[in-house]
């Protein structure tokens, strides 16, 4: 059983760090089930007075705060798996990433977003399967629709997207709308972006009814479709993100470039530039890319001149053992072989590696010299 004062302690400390979503991110990490989300609700002192009283009306749907947190993060790591930062999480440690959200980076406004939109997805999933007491089917898909091939009825269970946002807009933008200074602002634009990604992959799925097999009816019903659909529309959004500042009502954001487009509500924003991320920086919480693999025939991220900052990368041979020439056998098992195979494996020099080699460079110009 897991010790509650241990689990309280690790939550005030993060409340101290005052960003609203590493309430999400903890919640991700608690055993709910074992310890039971009513408790947190009663003893957690972080949670502004919506939050505590969302928790204590909907408890189990923090279960679904939790799991689409850790849905958030898993697409961050996938997304970010071959670049300088990779969505690293941290252990022990509250608010999850570090001290890197801190900074109100591009890597932050993704991550607001994609957690945001992680929420979303788990809760309407909930939803859906009839988990949650307080919601089910989206009850506006009744009647008749209209799409590009005609006339359908609803039927089925269609996702209730609708109520999952509302819900997480109502818990996770909660703190942010009592501070209203320029990361707040940040923050909720980008929790929103989130929210609306997940909104823009609905698909109407359709299934036919008739004599053999003719289209005479068509039952419809409108579902989410993979999250990782949600996660790579962010990573675009991320790419083209734009700058911006608060205004000088301190009520909005504007763009800190007169020369670039107003964002849109389903575009990220940011407020500082990114650090490079090359070399470990406790300060703002860069784990640097030493030691990190890299692909040497590469061009993008993940080659060794970009993902090793011109420090150069060592190559080394491996051997892997690995399943091979599997059959199956009645009834019923699979026998395979082991196979071995030889690779070879790129990884990023440190800082240090790289003075080395430089020097050791210039010692052997010097002798081939004289």
């Amino acid at each position: 059983m897991y010790d509650i004062a241990v689990l309280l302690s690790y939550f005030i400390s993060l409340v101290l760090q005052g960003q609203s979503l590493e309430e999400i991110w903890f919640i991700s990490q608690l055993p709910l089930h074992a310890v039971g989300a009513g408790i947190l609700c009663d003893n957690i002192p972080g949670l502004v007075g919506r939050q505590r009283r969302l928790c204590r009306l909907h408890p189990d749907v923090m279960v679904n705060i939790g799991q689409g947190a850790r849905l958030g993060v898993l697409e961050c790591q996938e997304q970010f798996q071959n670049h300088r930062w990779n969505c690293t999480t941290l252990d022990r440690d509250s608010s999850v990433f570090g001290k890197i959200m801190l900074k109100g980076s591009r890597e932050a406004s993704f991550v607001y977003a994609i957690s945001s939109a992680g929420v979303v997805h788990a809760v309407t999933r909930s939803c859906s399967r009839g988990d949650l007491m307080q919601c089910g089917c989206d009850p506006s898909k009744s009647g008749r629709g209209r799409d590009k091939r005609g006339w359908f009825e609803w039927g089925g269970c269609s996702d209730n997207v609708r109520w999952g946002s509302q819900f997480s807009r109502m818990f996770i933008d909660a703190k942010e709308k009592r501070i209203r200074d320029s990361r707040a602002l940040m923050n909720l634009h980008n929790n929103r972006a989130g929210r609306r990604a997940v909104k823009k992959f609905m698909k109407l799925t359709c299934k036919c009814h008739g004599v053999s097999g003719a289209c005479t009816i068509r039952t419809c019903w409108l579902a989410m479709q993979s999250f990782r659909y949600v996660g790579k529309y962010l990573r675009l959004k991320y790419n083209g993100a734009t700058q911006v500042m608060i205004d000088q009502d301190g009520s909005g954001l504007i763009v800190a470039n007169r020369n670039h487009k107003r964002p849109t509500r389903r575009d990220l924003v940011y407020l500082e530039d990114s650090p490079d991320y090359c070399e470990t920086d406790i300060g703002i919480g860069s784990l640097g890319t030493e030691g990190r693999a890299c692909n040497k025939s590469s061009l993008g991220t993940d080659g060794c001149d970009i993902m090793c900052c011109g420090r150069g990368y060592d190559s080394r041979s491996v051997t892997l053992t690995e399943k091979c020439e599997c059959k199956f056998h009645w009834c019923c098992t699979v026998k395979c072989k082991e196979c071995s195979k030889r690779m070879e494996i790129q990884t990023c020099n440190g800082p240090e590696q790289n003075k080395n080699t430089k020097q050791s460079s210039r010692v052997r110009k010097k002798m081939r010299y004289y």
